[in-house]
């Protein structure tokens, strides 16, 4: 039988869900589901007693959100765990049936998990396949892009886009409950997706010459003067920006530029250093993340900064409005407001 594919979003980046091996949701105020999820009515009656003053619709919402993640998951069952921290994916599959640990006092509620491909930066997958898992709810089940997720659980499968065909998916039940929030735009989808197209504008619709112009010129937004250094023999310095008009005062900073969701090395990072002479700072700026080493040399060297793929997004819709106005015509966006619905008690 071919496994389902869910989607559980955990918003509390203080839980070690990879290291220790396992997801989790809240509702720690219910205490154990095992018995309370198997009559849906009894279920809501509970909820609506414990959750008074919960919005209209929600009951029904949270009560199939409980459901799936104690009945409906199955061992074998493939599981996906956004970040939004670093915004990657971890992709797993279930390891155990639902249990509930009375000693943990943040989502007791877990499933263990044996994690297979972690840390897989979103850009590696379809804006389409990454708007279906932006849903509001909590936990559910992927359909139209299973196939996509479910290539990618191990680190060396080919992670080419494709238009999946559904994979087995949830009970009709589940997917009855589910269908309406899965297509609802809200705030955090429409952030989300936002943020998935400006990465992909900044990885795929730039020549690595334009990506280091795009990188001069947010510094320019932010208030530096910044230039392009020469395309060949650089010594690996890209950008150089500086306080000041002549860049006499002040310090230099010195920018390498790395168009690319790969994680940056330490020694790469360490050549950077190299070029940089006393009294100047140094910035790696990159799509993806950094090894190990590459942090601790972030961590140990005042003279340092490495600028990560979410941070670079941070800076880019922060200084937008500041932005010349080839740059904001190249990269068009516009200030809008969006509801935001939120999950619940998750």
């Amino acid at each position: 039988m071919t496994p389902k594919v869910w989607c559980i979003h955990n918003n509390e980046p203080s839980l070690k869900l990879v290291q220790d091996g396992f997801v989790s949701i809240g509702w720690e105020e219910l205490g154990d589901l095992a018995e309370l999820v198997s009559n849906k009515e009894a279920l809501k009656t509970r909820l609506l007693d414990t959750f008074p003053d919960a919005k209209p619709g929600a009951i029904p919402g949270w009560a199939g959100t409980l459901r799936r993640f104690v009945l409906d998951m199955q061992i074998g069952d493939i599981v996906i765990a956004p970040n939004k921290s670093d915004r990657t994916l971890s992709l797993g599959t279930i390891a155990g049936d639902y249990y509930f640990d009375p000693s943990a006092t943040l989502h007791p509620n877990r499933r263990k998990v044996t994690w297979h491909n972690t840390g897989i930066p979103r850009a590696q997958f379809s804006e389409k396949a990454l708007y279906e898992i932006g849903s509001v709810l909590t936990v559910f089940a992927v359909k139209r892009h299973a196939n996509e997720f479910a290539a990618a659980l191990e680190p060396k499968s080919n992670l080419n886009a494709v238009e999946a065909e559904p994979a087995t998916t949830a009970t009709n039940a589940a997917v009855e409950d589910a269908e309406t929030a899965e297509e609802t735009p809200n705030a955090s989808r429409v952030e989300e997706f936002t943020r998935d197209r400006l990465e992909t504008i900044l990885r795929t619709g730039l020549s690595p010459s334009e990506f280091e112009e795009f990188i001069a010129a947010l510094l320019r937004a932010m208030g530096y003067y910044a230039r392009v250094t020469s395309y060949s023999g650089d010594g690996g310095i890209d950008v150089i920006a500086h306080r000041d008009a002549f860049g006499l005062e002040g310090d230099i900073i010195k920018v390498q530029c790395k168009q690319t969701i790969s994680p940056i090395g330490g020694p790469t990072v360490q050549a950077l250093l190299g070029a940089v002479a006393e009294g100047e700072k140094a910035l790696f700026v990159s799509l993806g993340g950094y090894t190990r080493d590459a942090e601790f040399l972030d961590r140990s060297k005042h003279a340092l900064r490495l600028l990560r793929g979410t941070d670079l997004i941070d800076l880019l819709l922060r200084h937008y409005e500041s932005l010349d106005d080839e740059w904001r015509q190249r990269i068009p966006m516009r200030r809008v407001y969006a509801v935001d619905v939120v999950s619940g008690s998750d």
